[in-house]
């Protein structure tokens, strides 16, 4: 296994890459598989200076690009890197936690462990080790909340700046409601916050997210200032936590009376919009979801997150029907959530919608993951497809990277969208971070599980 920890693209560089291809061009919950998967069984991607030059069937290009050097992956399956719309990289380290609800687990483990990012040594530790694990399970962009302490999004995105990684990132703002070592003051979050987007946001491929915890933890003030920062700056993202579970919808009811619910919190101080992105959304009332999709605002979708501590089964279907649409895209929300594989969490969403009578298939499963994410981030001129002009970051799939699924899925590449429909079925039941053969920024190789 080898991880590049300092990525570059040279310039004047073309490459090809040559395996089976799958990306999406439409949404699968609304368009046809046929016209919304597309599939290339023996396809070859052209990346000159890390943005796609070509793609296409092999035979169609092959002698177009006969005088470059082709890396060539048979047996596997080229996808887009995955897209994780809500994580934490502050609670890297206290991953698989036991035994809490929200509210306690926060208070047990989240805090705590939180404190320790204080520490800008240790701040870069931890963003060394998160990077390095999105990239060994296929992750190539996410949005990411660091600790309150500026110097850990400093930490964060400095790593991800030598990755050169398309990444979306903020400091929590939290002025109550927390222990006194992680609490600011509503002005202390504003001049911060303004200070690193000034400093990080298109600094590279590096772009910030406005990011109150959550309602609870933010007086009225501190959540004005958020608002303000998103006017100074209209292209940032509003990034924090909605309607996770029973009690924290309660807290926010007793904390804000004067509002008509959780989401009209936000309202009120001018955060929700088109760039708004909200993890969970699990208990949301049907004004909610009607208010989400009017203002195009994106729900961030934990399933292991919200089995793990037991929040409740997001209604996927009512998300993406035809009456309130709404952006949705899937995420890993670590350390609440199990796992920092994008194929695991896929998983957990289909056995979320089985638990509400609704069948999620493994295209649409994978759609949230790559194209729907991208779009949901307003990034999908940039990344979630093979589409030529775009960034070709992609990753590399092995679906016989362990004996079952080698005895489960043939080593010839599917010859028709049922048959492709089937293993990337057992793709995400049965895969993880195994099933990631390589992960590819910029067309550099970032990730390889073969050295």
């Amino acid at each position: 296994m080898a991880i590049n920890q300092n990525l570059s693209v040279s310039k004047n560089s073309i490459k090809a890459f040559r395996g089976a291809f799958l990306d999406f061009v439409e949404d699968p919950f609304y368009v046809a598989q046929n016209q919304s998967v597309r599939y290339v069984p023996d396809g070859l991607l052209v990346v000159e200076n890390g943005i796609v030059k070509a793609f296409g069937a092999y035979d169609r290009l092959k002698e177009k690009f006969s005088d470059i050097t082709v890396s060539e992956y048979p047996g596997m399956l080229l996808m887009p890197g995955f897209i994780d719309i809500h994580v934490h990289f502050s609670q890297t380290g206290m991953i698989a936690a036991y035994g809490k609800q929200l509210l306690d687990w926060l208070n047990q483990y989240t805090f705590p462990t939180e404190l320790k990012f204080k520490d800008r040594e240790y701040a870069e530790q931890v963003a060394a080790i998160f990077l390095d694990e999105l990239l060994r399970n296929g992750t190539t962009t996410a949005v990411v909340l660091a600790a309150v302490f500026s110097a850990s999004v400093d930490a964060f995105f400095e790593a991800a700046s030598r990755r050169n990684l398309r990444m979306i990132a903020g400091k929590v703002m939290m002025d109550r409601n927390a222990p006194k070592y992680l609490i600011d003051t509503a002005q202390e979050s504003y001049q911060d916050s303004k200070q690193l987007i000034e400093k990080w946001h298109h600094n590279q491929r590096l772009l910030y997210a406005v990011s109150p915890r959550f309602a609870p933890t933010s007086t009225p003030e501190q959540l004005k200032l958020a608002g303000k920062l998103l006017q100074e700056y209209p292209d940032v993202y509003l990034h924090t936590h909605l309607s996770e579970n029973v009690n924290e919808v309660a807290w926010v009811k007793e904390l804000f009376p004067e509002c008509k619910g959780y989401l009209d919190v936000y309202d009120r101080a001018g955060l929700v919009g088109e760039r708004s992105i909200f993890a969970h959304g699990v208990q949301l009332t049907n004004a909610e979801f009607q208010r989400l999709s009017e203002a195009k605002s994106t729900i961030a979708f934990c399933p292991t997150s919200n089995l793990f501590l037991g929040s409740g089964l997001f209604d996927l279907e009512k998300a993406k029907s035809i009456d309130v649409p709404i952006k949705v895209g899937l995420a890993t929300d670590v350390g609440a959530g199990t796992s920092l594989s994008m194929l695991q969490t896929a998983n957990e969403a289909y056995k979320v919608a089985q638990l509400r009578q609704y069948s999620l298939s493994a295209f649409q499963a994978l759609f949230l993951a790559t194209l729907g994410s991208a779009r949901a981030l307003c990034l999908d001129d940039r990344i979630g497809n093979f589409e030529v002009g775009k960034e070709a970051d992609f990753v590399v799939l092995d679906l016989r990277s362990t004996p079952l699924m080698a005895f489960r899925n043939s080593a010839a590449p599917a010859t028709t969208l049922e048959e492709l429909a089937e293993r990337a079925f057992s793709l995400i039941i049965m895969g993880d971070d195994r099933a990631v053969h390589a992960t590819y920024i910029l067309g550099e190789l970032a990730y390889s599980k073969a050295d």
